[in-house]
């Protein structure tokens, strides 16, 4: 009802919670006066209740300061008058700032992204749709192609520029050696807009390149977090832009039931805010308000590692079961499709769920670490008012490199040896050498 009526909310915290006062308010905002009337009364009982509870629970000596300001003011304020200065007048929030420090943010990413492709592009291999342009063997070029998938900057290309990009990869075999850089651009510019299965575009905020953009904010509010409502509130924010991701890139060739998606988003939610409102009620009632204050920061860590953890574990659970390929050196199925290995499978989706922890420790662990000590401290110390600002870009940044660099760490094609596979496999021959394989390989997914 509120919502409906349209009130300037902060306009009802700040007036006295007294009929007189509410009647006044209804006055100057008249469109129901029985709404009006009934809202003063919720108002006057819910506060009376509350001031009631609150004498029975606390001392006095808990009372913190501004209470007991407020209860000096209100015995000298006639019923009526409003009483905004009850309450200290908090420091307006730097929205201007952190909108400049988020904008700093992302383009501190694509600036990174911008040199590494440039850096590059003069020592493109020849052009192949099935192959990457960066060398999976090693760490630099796995992050490379990470980073690039991630770039910001891809969410400018409009649709009709994805579609031309489209047209010049099918048409790749006629093209010059001279192009092959503007085909391998070509390529990640269609890859981060369009479903490899479906063909159909992904919406921007769901997309890899639309991570820092979309989910740093999100990131940022949950570590900025400061109280168990506002961390409970943005951890569902979080793993519910999360499960959207999910299904926007989706394996479509195995299609995922409705059942299997409704129950990771339930299990990454629910294990978000168990941890969150656990971790926060403990801290709560261990620690001083002022040190509960500064320790809430670090409980978005651990809730963002079970859930993420949670829910790629329920997602991909599904391949225990059925098994998947695996591949020989040349990239290759072997044992004829359809022969999949339940071994290669179990390792994949249990390395791949321990790494959706670490792949947090660069949000949620830098930044705070960052500012709690050496100069951004004894800075942030002298103005408190650049917390949100910097935070909000060390966030960002942290987001946008150090997520494919953790993502790096493992290659997304694995080996598995020849004596640890499926029975099935273990003395299959090489058809090309007529010898046993020693190695298998299989893509233990991202």
């Amino acid at each position: 009802l509120i919502s409906t009526q349209e009130p300037n909310f902060n306009e009802i915290v700040l007036f006295r919670y007294d009929y007189r006062s509410i009647v006044d308010w209804r006055d100057t905002n008249s469109r129901d006066p029985c709404f009006y009337d009934l809202l003063s009364l919720c108002f006057s009982t819910m506060f009376q209740t509350t001031t009631i509870m609150f004498k029975r629970c606390v001392t006095k000596s808990n009372f913190p300061a501004w209470i007991k300001q407020t209860k000096r003011l209100e015995s000298s304020t006639k019923l009526g008058q409003s009483s905004t200065k009850a309450l200290p007048e908090k420091a307006p929030a730097p929205v201007a700032q952190s909108l400049i420090a988020a904008v700093g943010g992302i383009a501190t990413v694509s600036a990174v992204a911008a040199a590494i492709e440039s850096s590059t592009a003069s020592q493109v291999p020849p052009f192949d749709p099935k192959s990457q342009r960066f060398s999976q063997e090693s760490f630099g070029g796995r992050f490379a192609r990470m980073l690039l998938e991630c770039d910001p900057r891809l969410l400018i290309y409009s649709e009709a520029e994805v579609q031309k990009c489209k047209k010049l990869l099918e048409s790749y075999t006629s093209q010059p050696p001279e192009m092959d850089h503007e085909l391998w651009e070509a390529k990640r510019i269609v890859d981060s807009a369009v479903h490899p299965d479906t063909g159909e575009t992904i919406p921007r905020p769901f997309r890899m390149s639309g991570y820092v953009p979309f989910n740093g904010p999100i990131c940022v509010a949950m570590v900025a977090s400061q109280s168990t409502m506002s961390l409970l509130f943005w951890s569902w924010i979080n793993q519910s832009q999360n499960a959207l991701v999910n299904f926007f890139n989706r394996n479509a060739s195995s299609p995922m039931t409705n059942e299997t998606l409704m129950t990771s988003y339930a299990a990454a939610v629910g294990s978000a805010l168990a941890v969150a409102f656990g971790l926060a009620t403990i801290i709560q009632k261990r620690f001083s308000p002022e040190k509960a204050k500064s320790l809430l920061r670090w409980v978005a860590f651990p809730s963002a590692v079970v859930a993420s953890s949670l829910n790629c574990y329920i997602v991909r659970s599904p391949e225990i079961s059925t098994g998947i390929p695996l591949l020989n050196e040349n990239g290759k199925v072997v044992g004829g499709e359809g022969n999949l290995s339940l071994e290669a499978a179990k390792r994949g989706v249990y390395s791949t769920t321990a790494s959706r922890a670490l792949l947090q420790a660069p949000v949620y662990f830098l930044p705070p670490i960052l500012i709690s000590m050496g100069p951004l401290k004894k800075y942030l110390t002298k103005v408190p008012a650049a917390a949100v600002p910097i935070t909000t870009y060390l966030v960002l940044v942290s987001f946008g490199v150090g997520l494919p660099a953790t993502v790096a760490i493992f290659p997304q094609i694995s080996e598995i040896s020849a004596n640890d596979v499926d029975p099935k496999f273990q003395h299959l021959k090489n058809p090309d050498t007529g010898k046993p394989y020693e190695v298998y390989y299989y893509n233990k997914g991202l």
